[in-house]
């Protein structure tokens, strides 16, 4: 951060290119009030897509577990489908709900967080031990014992890994569709403004509220971990 502002101020580089950290604090001191309420308008579609990413995507796990000899091929689909440039659908989903409507932004973080938390939770629930599913079959468990008192325990860190990357990519993907179009008073679309009307002191400290949004959701993923699996430290 230090050689951060001497390098703008002694190499005098413009505002447009690169404001100074001290430039920026101050901006975000002066305009909190705006951001304020542009960070709550975007973490309402932050949270909001991670719930119906993540509840999408653990019932689908579930489905796909039922399944073990065709599961590594629907992984690989998966897999294959996020590849595609989710973010480029954030102006489909505009004209679909309208751009104004949340939904349109929770739609395309949504779809961010399923990939990463069905794929990681799938393999979790496939992961399970012989020698656990060996007891189970000597104890004539059915397949909803054996999925609630093997499977569930024993994918839940894997879901926890999954969540600390969707968490991240929600703030990206509720930016990318604010940007494309959404309430005056959301981060995403703030940033475009300031931007065009080359505030760009503002677009950084809007920039650095989305960071910090993204690290708050990160760190509530963290603590889940920890008091869902308190058996596994989690790790960052």
């Amino acid at each position: 951060m230090v050689s951060w502002e001497l390098i703008v101020r002694f190499a005098q580089v413009p505002s447009f290119i690169l404001p100074a950290p001290t430039d920026i604090a101050a901006r975000f001191v002066l305009d909190f009030p705006t951001l304020l309420s542009a960070a709550r308008v975007t973490t309402i579609g932050v949270f909001g897509g991670i719930l119906l990413g993540a509840g999408l995507a653990i019932v689908a796990s579930l489905i796909v577990s039922l399944f073990e000899r065709f599961a590594q091929t629907i992984l690989v689909l998966v897999a294959v489908l996020s590849c595609a440039p989710v973010v480029a659908l954030a102006p489909i989903f505009n004209a679909w709900f309208g751009s104004t409507n949340i939904f349109s932004k929770i739609s395309v973080a949504a779809i961010m967080v399923f990939f990463p938390v069905m794929v990681n939770t799938t393999r979790g629930l496939l992961s399970v031990s012989p020698l656990h599913r060996e007891l189970l079959d000597s104890l004539g468990a059915s397949p909803g014992q054996f999925l609630r008192f093997v499977r569930i325990p024993g994918a839940l860190p894997s879901l926890i890994d999954g969540l600390k990357i969707g968490a991240t990519l929600a703030v990206i993907g509720i930016i990318v569709a604010e940007y494309f179009g959404g309430t005056a008073n959301a981060l995403g679309v703030l940033i475009a403004n300031s931007a065009a009307l080359s505030q760009f002191t503002l677009t950084w400290a809007a920039v650095f509220t989305a960071s910090m949004l993204g690290l708050f959701a990160y760190g509530l993923i963290l603590l889940l971990g920890r008091v869902v699996v308190p058996w596994r430290q989690t790790v960052l």
